[in-house]
């Protein structure tokens, strides 16, 4: 791309859109979206919007690692303990198309600094309830998802405003890094505090004390200015430069759109439908894993002989330590790969985004299976196929989100962002958590309690999991088939 760094008109007020908005005109001079902000303050933005993003995926995960002591602690059944992220969820995904409309409208700042300091107040409060109100801790985990849509829904957009494509891909890349490690770190915090303190609810009482280092760090280093700059005077990341509209008669105008004219048109790009699909399925299996993947791993070991069942009030939490370390470890593995392999088959086929998408998918479904039949008689064996199962699935972290951003027009990128969660986590890990612990409840039910059909009722209703992997891997190869023209019609 050429530029002309010695014309930086400012757009009409009439251009001058929000968030992730962008003007885009057909004639006048091009800047480079580099020279629009040092490249140090960028680096210094986006290590603070990665740090927050770790404590918002440590809080997501501190449940799942402590949940042998909160099922036994608030007397719930396997139906009502998934339920428990059920409701995480929903709330979450249901609060996401709000920010996501204020992200593109809205000073983003401010809308971060206020769902850090909502999520963290409400987790630290959430570790003071009595047994007797379980269903307050219900609420309580609600409102947190609330706080945490409106960072997921946000951040990446002032990722993408920030750099151009090559970096973007690299520092988005790295910013979803933090959703495996931040949700690795969310087990080993919560085993770790249980074990240390002998009481689970120490778990919710740290993060939120990185929740307040995060919120000082977003007001003193995230300025509005630099934030505001980027959004308004990025074109299109694909070029990496923007052209700045000039007071010159037949220049051709973005016009405002409406929310709904928005989403019809978002409805209308199959890559990004296709795409949202596949990551709906990566959070079916993502959020079925999270949560039953260290009781699972318990009842093996107990129906092997390993340990012995858990009948104190604080149980051993050896399984949600491993599991936290192999999520850390894949995550930042897969999702370095990913990106890598990404920036290479890119070169060479202009449809290697979905493809990786699609493969990475089939392999981690037929790892999780392989992991689910042979879990009971070899438990070293279960956890090398879950971790690989772990590693297929991180891979596509980035590489879904940088496949939304090139073929969205970016003044709806926060909309297109806020919808994808909608509808990956209704139909995903909304309520696979709870589906998977209603099927195993009802095998229960069905058959004699015993610790054996307790691991079978778990076992089979894994099986799931493995037929959702395979239909995500085929919703990435449906988003093959159209990538290429999306992508050019987002750049016209």
């Amino acid at each position: 791309a050429h530029e002309n760094t010695g014309l930086q008109s400012q757009p009409p007020p009439e251009e001058q859109n929000y968030g992730a908005t962008a003007a885009h005109v057909r004639q006048g001079p091009f800047v480079s979206v580099s020279r629009t902000a040092p490249a140090k303050n960028k680096y210094l933005i986006a290590a603070v919007l990665c740090y927050a993003n770790l404590i918002n995926f440590m809080d997501w995960f501190i449940v799942p690692g402590i949940l042998l002591d909160i099922q036994k602690y608030f007397k719930l059944s396997d139906g009502g303990t998934g339920l428990l992220q059920t409701v995480f969820i929903l709330c979450y995904m249901l609060a996401a198309p709000i920010f996501g409309y204020l992200g593109d409208r809205c000073n983003r700042k401010i809308i971060l600094g206020a769902g850090i300091f909502f999520w963290s107040s409400v987790t630290l409060g959430s570790s003071f309830i009595s047994e007797l109100y379980y269903w307050i801790f219900f609420l309580l985990r609600g409102l947190v998802g609330i706080g945490t849509a409106s960072y997921s829904t946000i951040a990446p957009t002032i990722i993408a405003d920030l750099f151009e494509e090559g970096k973007r891909t690299t520092m988005l890349s790295i910013f979803y890094i933090f959703i495996p490690v931040g949700s690795g770190l969310g087990y080993v915090l919560a085993a770790g505090m249980a074990d240390a303190t002998g009481d689970w609810r120490w778990a919710f009482r740290v993060t939120p004390c990185m929740g307040g280092v995060a919120l000082v760090l977003l007001i003193l280093l995230v300025p509005h200015r630099t934030q505001r700059r980027t959004a308004a005077h990025r074109a299109l990341s694909i070029s990496g430069t923007i052209r700045v509209a000039a007071e010159k008669p037949g220049v051709h105008r973005t016009a405002k759109t409406t929310w709904c004219q928005d989403v019809i048109s978002l409805a209308k790009n199959w890559s990004f439908v296709w795409s949202s699909l596949g990551l709906t399925a990566m959070a079916f299996v993502t959020g079925a894993l999270g949560m039953w993947v260290p009781v699972f791993l318990y009842r093996a070991q107990v129906v092997q002989g390993i340990v012995p069942p858990c009948l104190r009030e604080s149980c051993n939490s050896s399984n949600s330590l491993i599991f936290g370390g192999i999520t850390v470890g894949t995550g930042i593995l897969g999702v370095t790969a990913g990106a890598e392999a990404a920036r290479r088959l890119r070169k060479i086929n202009n449809k290697a985004d979905p493809l990786i998408c699609a493969t990475s998918m089939f392999i981690s479904a037929l790892c999780l299976y392989i992991a689910l039949m042979v879990a009971q008689t070899n438990i070293l064996s279960t956890f090398i196929f879950i971790a690989l199962g772990e590693l297929f699935l991180s891979v596509n972290w980035a590489v879904v989100t940088d496949i939304l951003l090139y073929v969205v027009t970016p003044r709806r990128q926060s909309t297109a962002i806020a919808l994808q969660i909608l509808v990956s986590h209704l139909l995903g890990d909304a309520g696979s958590p709870y589906l998977i612990g209603t099927i195993s409840h009802a095998i229960q039910d069905k058959n004699a309690h015993s610790f054996q059909w307790s691991f079978w009722s778990m076992q089979y209703s894994f099986i799931v999991c493995s037929f959702i992997g395979v239909c995500g891997g085929a919703f990435f190869l449906l988003t093959s088939f159209h990538i290429e023209e999306d992508r050019k019609e987002a750049e016209r």
